[in-house]
This record gives C-alpha cells, sequence and structure tokens, in this order.
C-alpha cells in the first residue's frame, strides 16, 4: 500500500483481468474502489464513474493502468447520452453500458452518437427481454452472468447475439469449474472472474486540486470566449492541478506522441474542449485539498526556479514547471525521477529532474541549497534571498485568491 501523507489522499483504481480462450490478458474492467457514503443516492453510481475515469487518466495515466490493453468502464445515463462528456478518446477503451441503464431513444441516440466517433460498447450483465438487445446493432462486446444470470435460455440468447456479426461474448463472474467448462462450450471469446483472477487494486498518493480552483477553471472554460492565458494562469497557479494536465496530455488516449515543456504546450495539446470536461468530471469528483502550507511550498520552489532561470540561462517556463514538480513530488512522498518518468515531459525537464542535468538542472540544483542552507554551493552573483522573498510573497498572492470567498 502506497503510505499517504498529510495534505495528500490515497486514489484507487480497480482491475480485474479480462481473458481470451488460450488465458492471456487482453483487457481489464475498471472497479470502483472508494467510499460513496457522502454522496447522495441520486448520484452515487455516477460519483463511482468520474472517479474511475479522473483516477485513471489523471492521477495514475492510463498506460500505468492498462498496460496498452482495452479497458472496460462502466458508464450511467448521463456519460451515454451526453449530459456528462467523455474527456478521453476512443483509442483503448470499451464503454460499458450497466444493466441498470434504462434503453430509450435518447440513450440509444448517445450511444449511436459514440459508435460514429469510434467508441466500443459493451453490454453489461445482459439479459434478454431487458431492452438492452435494442443495442446489439451498435455492441461489440455482450457480457454473460454465468454465476446469477438466468442460463435456462442460454441456447436462444447466444444464437441471437450471434446474430450480430462481431459481436464478441464476454463470460463474466467465472468462479467454478463448471463455468469455464461452460465458457468453453459456448465458445465465448473472452472469459472474466474469480476462476481466472481476481480484481487487484492500484493505489497511489494524490495531491488535490482545491474544489475553488476548479470551479475557477471550469467558469474560464465556460466562456464563449475563453482566455488562454487566463485559462493558463489558473491551471498553473495550482501544483495538481498541472499535475492533472500533465497527465491527461500523456495519456494513451490524448493520441500525441509529443513530449511537453510547459503546462501552455500540454494545454494547447489537450485543447480547451477536453480541458473543460476534465475540469467538470473534477468538481464531480469533489475530492479533498491540500493544506495552505504545502501548496505554498510546492508554488514558491516553481517560482523560485522561474526567478533564477534568466539569470542562470535556462527557460522561465521549462524552470517553473521542473520546480512544480519536484515540489508535488515532495508532498507525494515521491523520487522527483520517479514522478518525472510518469509525466510526458520534454528531454531538457527530464534531464534535470533525473539527472540534474542541463541548464534547467543547475537551477534546481541553485533551489535546492538554498532551501537546505548549503548556500557555499551557491554562486555569489545570485539574489537568492531577494528572489525568494518574490518567490514566497507571489504564492501568498495566489493562495490568498484560491481561499478567498466565491463570489
Amino acid at each position: 500500500m502506497v503510505p499517504s501523507l498529510p495534505g495528500t489522499h490515497l486514489v484507487h483504481v480497480g482491475r480485474q483481468p479480462i481473458f481470451d480462450r488460450d488465458g492471456e490478458v487482453v483487457a481489464y474492467e475498471l472497479l470502483f474502489r472508494g467510499s460513496t457514503e457522502a454522496v447522495e443516492a441520486g448520484r452515487q453510481d455516477t460519483y463511482a464513474t468520474s472517479q474511475v475515469i479522473v483516477n485513471t487518466f489523471a492521477e495514475f495515466g492510463i498506460g500505468e493502468v492498462a498496460g496498452g490493453r482495452h479497458c472496460f468502464i462502466n458508464l450511467t445515463r448521463e456519460f451515454l447520452t451526453g449530459e456528462l462528456r467523455l474527456p478521453f478518446g476512443p483509442k483503448h477503451v470499451v464503454l460499458e453500458v450497466l444493466e441498470t441503464v434504462t434503453v430509450d431513444d435518447e440513450v440509444i441516440d448517445g450511444i449511436t452518437n459514440l459508435v460514429d466517433e469510434g467508441y466500443r460498447i459493451a453490454l453489461d450483465d445482459f439479459v434478454w427481454g431487458s431492452g438492452h438487445e435494442r443495442l446489439l446493432p451498435l455492441t461489440s462486446y455482450v457480457k454473460l452472468d454465468l454465476l446469477d444470470g438466468d442460463l435456462s435460455h442460454l441456447d436462444d440468447i447466444v444464437a441471437d447475439i450471434r446474430r450480430h456479426p462481431g459481436v464478441q461474448i464476454v463470460a463474466e463472474r467465472l468462479e467454478n469449474a463448471t463455468h469455464l467448462e461452460l465458457a468453453e462450450r459456448y465458445g465465448f471469446e473472452l472469459r472474466q472472474g474469480y476462476a481466472l483472477s481476481r480484481p487487484q487494486v492500484l493505489s497511489t498518493a494524490s495531491l488535490s486540486p482545491s474544489r475553488l480552483r476548479r470551479l475557477e477553471l471550469l467558469g474560464a472554460l465556460s466562456s464563449s470566449d475563453a482566455n488562454l492565458e487566463a485559462i493558463l494562469s489558473i491551471i498553473a497557479s495550482d501544483p495538481a492541478l498541472s499535475m492533472r494536465v500533465l497527465r491527461v496530455s500523456n495519456s494513451a488516449a490524448s493520441g500525441s506522441p509529443l513530449r511537453v515543456s510547459s503546462v501552455r504546450q500540454a494545454v494547447v495539446l489537450i485543447g480547451l474542449a477536453q480541458i473543460r470536461q476534465w475540469a467538470m468530471l473534477m468538481v464531480v469528483d469533489d475530492v479533498a485539498e491540500a493544506t495552505e502550507d504545502q501548496m505554498a511550498s510546492a508554488l514558491t520552489r516553481a517560482r523560485l526556479s522561474q526567478n533564477l532561470a534568466v539569470s542562470m540561462g535556462a527557460p522561465a517556463d521549462a524552470a517553473f514547471m521542473a520546480g512544480l514538480i519536484t515540489g508535488v513530488a515532495d508532498l507525494l512522498g515521491m523520487p522527483h525521477a520517479d514522478l518525472a518518468q510518469q509525466l510526458p515531459l520534454s528531454p531538457e525537464i527530464a534531464a534535470a529532474l533525473t539527472r540534474g542535468a542541463g541548464p534547467v538542472g543547475r537551477v534546481l540544483r541553485a533551489v535546492e541549497a538554498y532551501e537546505t542552507g548549503a548556500l557555499s554551493e551557491l554562486s555569489g552573483s545570485l539574489d537568492l534571498a531577494g528572489q525568494f522573498i518574490e518567490a514566497v510573497r507571489w504564492s501568498a498572492h495566489l493562495i490568498g485568491a484560491t481561499k478567498a470567498p466565491a463570489s
């Protein structure tokens, strides 16, 4: 279990392997692992789905969770109809229609649009006669429950599914040898259940964006004339938001092979539309925020790095980002190099964080020497005291704005 430090919290994602006939893992179903006690009963499913999406793409990164395999993600009605937009593309994901979703014309229209956009659809806990059979022409996978499902008409159900070419059947909840034999007898393409593998829980420490920052970001993004500079300012002023934007830009779902060297570049790569969708999900997520002292510490280091960059021959944006990453890594109790490996960083920033190399690496070493009192290692020409005071004032101003009551 990953330890959680003060001001951080642990985030979790469950994943249960899905196997092919040869016993190879070809996909994972992603599962909510957390508490919904404080969430209204009517929005618990939506909260759980939002948590799974945010944690998978913005906390871990889908590459770490899935390793290039497909991920099956349960969706509620709000996501299927477009009321809540999906903040990721169709690559590597399969959208599961929960059995609790009532299939009506609005749902069919929404799923049709998703299929047209390239998403694959799976029907979870499929029951013939529930109305979900209306979705078979749009479906890539059908999941049949072999533990608690009604198997008395299994021949007819399988025959009806097989009338739709290209649909693969996932035998789920396989818990004993009888279930495995049944899956083999019917030639089900994919299999899932305790008899094959139990779910695993992935955990990591996370620094949460403040709720006000998320709301402020959402407001800026919702404007008809969204101001890129204002949006960049909001994101760059919150270490956790910056980390999430970077991780999302590195996600396989973003489809971009480029490595970024600033928050600006990450925002441009992802696009304001997807940033808006992530902000909406983070508002739904609504998790606790970091302490003011911890936020100020990370921001002060980033600003001090930026202040020193020009005099030390380093790009200011890259120095700010590198300083911010080291601050966040310290809050999470992670080595700087480990966090750097999870982010889509330019070679210059990656080298600075992993080896202390290059102009940005020199900036980070100077900042560390000042913070630890190793003044003999510093150049006498650097006005570190003055730059540090300015950085403290700057971060205090930002934190004060973040904590100010919403108008």
